[in-house]
């Protein structure tokens, strides 16, 4: 007994109730080119419903198809319609419905080696697709082919090729349900993000042959290009030979006048033009930029589908804001249509994807954009290399805060080790630097200056390109694509400020990443990390002598050799900030990171303080930490070493005076890093403003700062009541206090970060996207603490959640002040906050 179904087969018409969530995009899209009138032959739409029962084996009723068959010589294809075009499917299948009959009636009309050509190509199709034969027994070519198929498939079916169409069909359609269940299927749409149980319909067509007598043939269109999005006619045409016998020969045509060889445009002005006219029509109706796929049958137009565009991210900046200005859609949907991490790629050089490539190895796409160097293995190399202008990658196993100065020498960043959030990740996005971590199969012997990879073996020197959009390093150098900052960037992110609520700051350690904040229009600096000052050339002598130091007063004078440098570092961050508010991070790392840990390093530094080497080395061992990161930095070091906060406050608001007289007011920001208790708090609050008041009668200037707290430990997002009291602004680093309510370093969490994500344990890596369950409320929870206690308190993220579009969406609806990220992600952010204001009910 069939299924009562019948009315759900419905056939595609200007007022048929096509939904797309019944029957798919390609149905509904095929309804709209109709309700246009334009030419598309007759369709018939089957619902996710119909789909799934004949998947399952139930019998269902297909005689409202009955009707594309009553010609006798009728033809259709069968194609996939899923909910989203890049769901994909199951491959098309043409020419279903053709037998013996049909092939005789054809060759009378069209010639025999075209209908020959239609059968052989529906055989091989239905016994390798539909009846799983063994492809290499329908491999056959020549004048026999057809008549050698047919006999294969009966000797291994043990009967006739089926000369039924509408048994053809029902087979065609249950084998293409069943292979929108199996699994690789599943696996590559749910990559494309399709939830497990997505829906498939599917759209049964007349066939348009695109064979016979005057202009025939078949070809794809679309009026944009696909990597650029400038406006340019591109496609192909498959035509038959002209002046030939009908069946003998063909040939691909350009669409446009070309030097090349023959154009549509030349031999069929006519047909041109319609396509043309249909194409501007699609762009209209669907406000959409649209691929055509066509069949020309003796110089008349069918237009069998219409598809989006394919596009990179830097097409998809532009057709978006091309179909806005234009009138198509409004600017409130040209900023929805943007994936806001295409922005990122439009920021930097791209690996050309016209271009060939030789991967060599792939690992994390840490930071976006590509860049072509000699391969160095540290950071002296790098800077060698650099002052020789010469482009280096810097290779490492993973990168420590030493290594600094070979990545702003470097045009890119590879690590054998790491995640997104390790230290190479963070500082290279924070530079703008392509940067791959965690790269699979590869080994670097820094000593040997050796990098080994599947086989091959790169010495230092070897050119090398470093693709951080995809993760790919490739051998040699590729050809590149320029960055995209232009007029449609620029458009884009004016219309996505004109919705967004939330700020947008920077995080921002030197004049350069400053400079490149005010570029992308950050509004302010909400994350300034005064620790990678201290590993300047000039100023680390003076810091090791303030840690070797054993009274205050002797530290006090190794910090007051600091204190100029520090005072002009942050003079430059106001004057470029030009009166936008800078939060100031004070010192956070522990102390060992400034010292040598090998025995060359050590020898070095014992010669440079004049100290015996015993000396030096009881004193790196006292430093040493079981866990440093959890350790004697941030506020305790502030607490126990005061001098170092002591000498940092001077610094701000001697820079505040200075910066303030030649332009803007100046109002810093000073954010006390890893608090866990109001106490703390306190203390450093009391010095600081004891150094405000010092510097204040000194200078005889009043000037105002705002205090604040970065929250990077459970217990301050818990406390955050208590130390709102004391603060005027909560910041939460993400990115520690990810690691701690995990209990997970996220320098060593990659290593098992995939599996943990691939069998459910984490939904997604919490360094990439933040946590809403766990971290996340742990916010929600410091937040809504902290505004009991202060209303008017600012609450924001710096970690690097705060370029997350999913992670920008949470804080949007948080309600927090602002974000702050790398100066690389700002454009990126403001996309997404924009995106989370206009989804907002």
């Amino acid at each position: 007994m069939t299924m009562p179904l019948t009315d759900q087969i419905t056939m595609i018409a200007p007022a048929a109730p096509i939904d797309r969530a019944r029957f798919g995009f390609r149905a509904k899209c095929l309804q709209r080119l109709i309700r246009m009138d334009l030419p598309v032959p007759d369709s018939f739409a089957l619902p996710a419903l119909i789909v799934q029962a004949i998947a399952a084996g139930q019998p269902v009723d297909l005689s409202p198809l009955d009707r594309l068959f009553s010609d006798g010589d009728g033809l259709v294809s069968v194609r996939p319609s899923a909910l989203m075009p890049e769901w994909g499917g199951p491959g098309t299948v043409l020419n279903v419905g053709i037998n013996d009959d049909t092939h005789a009636r054809l060759a009378q009309r069209i010639g025999k080696g075209n209908a020959d050509a239609i059968y052989l190509s529906f055989v091989q199709s239905y016994a390798i697709n539909i009846a799983r034969l063994d492809p290499d027994m329908f491999a056959q070519d020549g004048d026999n082919a057809l008549r050698d198929a047919l006999r294969c498939y009966a000797d291994e079916m043990d009967e006739p090729f089926p000369q039924d169409p509408r048994r053809q069909l029902a087979e065609v359609l249950r084998s293409m349900a069943r292979a929108w269940d199996g699994p690789t299927a599943r696996l590559l749409r749910q990559a494309k993000g399709a939830p497990p149980d997505a829906p498939l319909g599917l759209v049964v067509q007349q066939m348009a042959l695109a064979m016979g007598p005057g202009l025939c043939g078949s070809g794809t269109i679309q009026f944009v290009d696909s990597v650029t999005g400038q406006s340019r006619i591109t496609g192909r045409f498959r035509g038959q030979s002209y002046g030939k016998a009908i069946g003998i020969g063909a040939e691909t045509l350009y669409l446009t006048q070309d030097q090349r060889g023959s154009a549509l445009q030349d031999i069929a002005p006519e047909v041109f033009a319609d396509l043309i006219r249909f194409g501007v029509a699609a762009r209209e109706r669907l406000r959409e930029e649209m691929q055509i796929e066509f069949v020309i049958s003796d110089s008349t137009v069918s237009l069998i589908d219409a598809v989006r565009v394919q596009r990179s991210s830097r097409a998809s900046v532009a057709i978006a804001v091309a179909l806005a200005r234009d009138g198509v859609i409004p600017p409130e949907e040209a900023v929805m249509r943007v994936e806001p991490r295409a922005l990122s790629e439009l920021l930097h050089h791209q690996v050309d994807p016209r271009a060939p490539r030789q991967v060599l190895a792939r690992g994390i796409n840490a930071s976006p954009g590509a860049a072509t160097g000699k391969i160095v293995f540290s950071a002296a190399a790098a800077q060698a290399a650099s002052a020789r202008g010469e482009a280096c990658v810097l290779a490492r196993r993973e990168t420590v805060p030493e290594d600094i100065r070979g990545m702003h020498a470097s045009v890119a960043v590879l690590t054998e080790r790491g995640g997104t959030t390790s230290h190479a990740a963070v500082i290279a996005r924070g530079m703008g630097l392509p940067c791959i971590v965690g790269a699979t199969g590869i080994a670097i012997d820094g000593r040997n200056r050796k990098l080994t990879v599947n086989g091959h073996s790169l010495r230092e020197g070897d050119e090398i390109t470093i693709d951080g959009s995809s993760g790919e390093v490739l051998l040699g150098a590729a050809a590149m694509l320029e960055p995209a900052l232009d007029e449609n960037f620029n458009q884009l992110l004016t219309w996505a400020d004109s919705y967004r609520r939330m700020g947008v700051r920077a995080n921002a350690d030197t004049p350069e990443d400053a400079r490149t904040a005010r570029k992308f229009q950050a509004q302010g600096i909400g994350l300034c990390r005064t620790e990678h000052m201290f590993f300047d050339a000039e100023r680390l002598p003076a810091m090791r002598e303030m840690i070797f130091a054993n009274r205050p007063e002797d530290r006090k004078l190794a910090l007051d050799r600091i204190l100029p440098m520090q005072r002009r570092d942050f003079i430059d961050l106001f004057e470029i900030m030009a009166g936008l508010p800078v939060t100031i991070r004070l010192f956070d790392p522990p102390l060992h990171e400034f010292l040598p840990h090998d025995r060359e390093g050590l020898r070095e530094l014992a010669e440079s303080m004049d100290l015996p080497l015993s000396d030096v080395t009881r004193r790196v061992d006292a430093l040493s930490e079981f866990n440093p990161m959890l350790g004697m930095r941030g506020v305790r070091l502030g607490i126990t070493v005061p001098e170092i906060y002591d000498m940092q406050a001077r610094a701000i608001f001697e820079a505040t005076i200075e910066a303030s007289r030649s332009g803007d007011a100046v109002v810093p920001e000073i954010m006390i890093p890893l608090v866990s208790a109001m106490r703390e708090v306190e203390l450093v609050k009391n010095r600081i403003d004891a150094v405000a008041a010092a510097v204040r009668n000194e200078r005889r200037v009043d000037f105002t700062y705002r205090l604040g707290v970065m929250v990077e430990t459970p217990r301050a997002a818990l406390r955050a009541g208590d130390i709102a009291a004391h603060s005027a602004f909560l910041s939460f680093g993400t990115n520690d206090l990810t690691q701690m309510t995990y209990g997970l370093s996220r320098d060593d969490a990659g290593r098992f970060m995939g599996p943990y994500v691939t069998q459910g344990v984490y939904a997604e890596d919490p360094f990439h996207i933040l946590d809403t369950d766990g971290v996340g409320e742990l916010l929600l929870i410091g937040a809504e603490r902290a505004r009991t206690q202060k209303p008017d308190i600012t609450i924001s993220v710096c970690g690097e959640h705060g370029g997350n579009p999913e992670s920008i969406t949470f804080c949007h609806e948080a309600g927090f002040d602002y974000i702050s990220c790398s100066p690389f992600r700002v454009p990126v952010a403001r996309l997404a906050a924009a995106q989370a204001q206009i989804r907002m009910p």
